[in-house]
C-alpha cells in the first residue's frame, strides 16, 4: 500500500536532458527523485516519481505536474500539523536556493488521480522574434530567433486547419505500438507588446515532437515555403515527413496540465489508457 502525492513544478530547461531517466545524464525526474527521500523522516523510503508527460530535452516548464508513490510509514508527516507544507519546505530546501527547479506546491493527491493519465489537456506555449520582433536578450534562452518576416495570418489560418481529431503521425516521432492520434484543441498565435510570436498549442496528449513539429509548419507557412493545404495533406498522409524542420527546444514551455473534477478522475485514467482511434465521417 502506498500514499500518493501531486507536485506542481516549474523549471528552466536547458540545464536538463529532459524528463525522464537517462543514463549518465541530468534529468529533471532523477533529480527529484534523488531529493525526495531526504524530506521525510521515514528511514529507507523509496520515492516512486512518475509524470504528466515527458518533456524534451531544453523544453521549460511553468506547469508542470507529477506525482510521488511514498510507502504508508509517511503518512504520520502528512496527518501532524503543516505536513503538506513542511514537506514542501523540505524538498525546496534539498533542491537549493539556485535550483533550475521550482517545486510550487505538494499535496495528498485526490483518490484515482494519475499526474499523466488523468490529465484532460496540456497547454504549451512557443515563443518567436522575427524580423519585426523587438529581439529581448534576457529572453533569448526562451525565444527561437529567426531572420525572416513571418505571415502571422497565414500562420493563424494553418493553426485553425490543423484542429480536431486527427492522426498527427506527420508531425511526430514514432514509437513501437504508440497511438499518434490526437485532439488538437488549440493552436493559435498572436504578437505580444515587443512584436514576439507567441503561439498556444493545447491537446488533450501530444506525441514525441510534435509540439515543436507544428510550430515548424507553421513556420514553413510564415516564410510562404508551404501552403496551408500542402501542410494539411501531408497531415492527412500520416507518414513522417522532412517538409518542414522541427523547431528548438528553448523557445518551447508547458504553461498548464488541466483535469477533472476529483470524481471523474479515475474515469479519465482509464479512458485515456484505452487504444485510441481516428473516427470516419
Amino acid at each position: 500500500m502506498s500514499i500518493r502525492l501531486r507536485l506542481d513544478l516549474s523549471y528552466e530547461g536547458s540545464a536538463f536532458s529532459g524528463w525522464g531517466i537517462q543514463p549518465h545524464r541530468r534529468t529533471v525526474r532523477v533529480t527529484l527523485s534523488l531529493r525526495c527521500p531526504g524530506c521525510f523522516t521515514v528511514s529507507h523510503i523509496s520515492c516512486a516519481l512518475w509524470w504528466r508527460g515527458r518533456t524534451d530535452a531544453g523544453v521549460h516548464a511553468t506547469g508542470q505536474v507529477c506525482h510521488a508513490n511514498l510507502p504508508n510509514e509517511a503518512e504520520g508527516l502528512l496527518t501532524r500539523a503543516g505536513g503538506e507544507g513542511r514537506i514542501l519546505r523540505r524538498l525546496r530546501g534539498a533542491l537549493g536556493k539556485t535550483s533550475p527547479i521550482w517545486v510550487q506546491s505538494v499535496r495528498l493527491a485526490p483518490e484515482g488521480f494519475d499526474a499523466r493519465f488523468s490529465a484532460l489537456s496540456r497547454h504549451y506555449e512557443y515563443r518567436i522574434a522575427d524580423a519585426d520582433s523587438t529581439k529581448d536578450p534576457r529572453q533569448v534562452g526562451y525565444t527561437l530567433w529567426v531572420e525572416d518576416r513571418l505571415d502571422l495570418e497565414a500562420m493563424g489560418t494553418l493553426g485553425h486547419a490543423l484542429l480536431g481529431v486527427h492522426d498527427f503521425a506527420s508531425f511526430c516521432r514514432a514509437r513501437p505500438r504508440a497511438t499518434t492520434i490526437r485532439e488538437l484543441q488549440e493552436f493559435s498565435w498572436r504578437r505580444d507588446t515587443d512584436n514576439v510570436l507567441v503561439s498556444r498549442v493545447a491537446a488533450d496528449a501530444f506525441c514525441h515532437s510534435m509540439v515543436r513539429s507544428l510550430v515548424g509548419a507553421a513556420v514553413a507557412v510564415g516564410r510562404a515555403d508551404l501552403s496551408v493545404e500542402q501542410i494539411v495533406a501531408l497531415r492527412d498522409a500520416t507518414t513522417r515527413t522532412s517538409s518542414w524542420k522541427t523547431m528548438a527546444a528553448k523557445g518551447l514551455t508547458l504553461r498548464e496540465v488541466k483535469y477533472p473534477p476529483d470524481s471523474e478522475l479515475f474515469d479519465r485514467a482509464e479512458a485515456t489508457r484505452s487504444r485510441r482511434t481516428q473516427p470516419t465521417d
